[in-house]
């Protein structure tokens, strides 16, 4: 069994549109936009990341923006909802907050014990705060948000699978333990994980199959300490016959990238090198980033990226 990963580093989606993007996750959820940089195999498009002040893994929300994308559809074969944690007492301050803001999709609810408001993203993903005791995380000090309130991190994800047994044996070599069951949604938790450490598997055996586009998760990636316990986890996913990629340097981490049997790809990513490598923590996501191979198109990029106003 696998015990290097500790719950979740980042969680990457697709878009239709950078500014919207940008101002949904940094002015009505309070995220700070922690790095602005393109996608390694298609530099024409960003790469937006939200998260905590400094980035931290567990916090951070992606974005691949393509203009002109088509619309996802929902079904099985993903992840379904993500899941923020707030402190406990916050859910009526959000759910205020975000009427007020016009978002979509509004409804509480509680399972496994957790009360939690769901609501839709700018291109109708969904999303889940979810109200944690003990979660000792700081969120990102936004202007009109308050500590007390702000968004902490991730707490975990939910994956909408035809077929739950074959991913649950996967969770489970990963580290993860099965906790709880409701309904059709089963839980699985790390122990001592990073808080953001729950999948929940969602069984919809009748479900069509999901088709990616704007709103789709592009990929979910679980978090190591470093290089070591990457290839640790590397050779462990091989040797019980998983295809996985050699490592690829996505300059503020290394990644390896894997299908699951319910067909979600996901990816082990380090906590290394982190998003302060080419930026002081003061000026995170101010400036492009490009990877240095593209840096010498700098000017063809940046004239074919749409300017994101702050």
């Amino acid at each position: 069994m696998i015990t290097q990963i500790k719950g979740l580093h980042h969680v990457t989606s697709m878009a239709a549109h950078a500014q919207q993007n940008s101002d949904f996750f940094t002015k009505k959820l309070g995220l700070r936009r922690v790095k602005k940089t393109v996608n390694f195999d298609a530099p024409d498009v960003y790469h937006l990341y939200y998260g905590d002040e400094f980035g931290t893994p567990g916090s951070v929300m992606t974005y691949f923006p393509f203009p002109n994308i088509a619309k996802g559809r929902q079904g099985a074969g993903e992840v379904g909802d993500t899941y923020f944690s707030v402190p406990r007492g916050s859910l009526a301050f959000w759910k205020d907050r975000l009427v007020a803001l016009n978002v979509s999709g509004l409804a509480e609810s509680e399972i496994f014990g957790e009360m939690r408001l769901r609501f839709d993203g700018p291109d109708h993903e969904t999303f889940s705060l979810i109200e944690v005791d003990g979660d000792d995380r700081t969120g990102w000090q936004h202007s009109d948000i308050a500590t007390s309130e702000a968004i902490q991190g991730f707490r975990g994800a939910s994956l909408r699978l035809k077929d739950a047994a074959a991913t649950g044996e996967l969770l489970r070599f990963m580290g993860y333990q099965q906790v709880d069951r409701q309904g059709n949604h089963t839980r699985f938790t790390v122990p001592g994980g990073n808080g953001a450490d729950v999948i929940d598997i969602e069984a919809v055996p009748d479900a069509g199959d999901a088709r990616q586009g704007a709103g789709s998760v592009h990929h979910i990636a679980f978090a190591v300490e470093d290089r070591a316990a990457q290839l640790e986890v590397r050779k462990a996913l091989l040797d019980t016959g998983y295809q996985v990629t050699p490592v690829i340097d996505r300059d503020y981490f290394w990644a390896i990238y894997f299908r699951t049997p319910g067909g979600v790809l996901f990816e082990v990513a380090t906590n290394e090198p982190g998003f302060d490598r080419d930026e002081d923590i003061a000026h995170l996501g101010e400036s492009l980033k490009l990877p240095t191979r593209y840096e010498q198109h700098r000017d063809q990029i940046t004239q074919l990226l749409e300017p994101i106003n702050d």
